[in-house]
């Protein structure tokens, strides 16, 4: 079996010690989805990450576009996972931006679903004896 190198790590471990998913199985998942990128490329959960790599990661309506600065394979404490990697400026404006126009959106209204209502369930009953 192969040493691992001391100036790469593999992505998915990466991508979980930089608190980007919360398990390493969500970060495995979204790889294998196709919703992250290393260097332009579609990545697979073995590859190694290098320092100076650029990481985009789709995480819901929200893209990430990361460049990565330290390694780590052990998850610590927020502060230490947000020195794991700087964003991109233009990146970090577009999500705030998609962000406020999604708080904006009006919510989703109930449509009624589910079960009746006893007042509804009353009407039914006298609609069916009236047939």
């Amino acid at each position: 079996m192969a040493e691992p190198h001391e100036d790469a790590v593999r992505i998915d471990k990466w991508l979980w010690a930089a608190r980007m998913f919360k398990t390493r199985a969500l970060a495995a998942d979204a790889i294998a989805s196709g919703k992250v990128q290393v260097n332009g490329a579609r990545a697979k959960r073995a590859k190694l990450l290098h320092i100076g790599d650029h990481v985009r990661v789709r995480h819901g309506p929200y893209e990430y576009q990361l460049t990565v600065r330290a390694l780590s394979e052990r998850r610590g404490p927020a502060v230490d996972a947000a020195r794991l990697y700087e964003e991109d400026p233009e990146g970090k404006r577009g999500r705030e931006t998609l962000a406020a126009q999604l708080k904006l959106l009006p919510a989703a209204a109930y449509r009624g679903k589910g079960r009746p209502t006893k007042k509804q369930r009353r009407d039914i009953e006298r609609w069916k004896e009236g047939q």
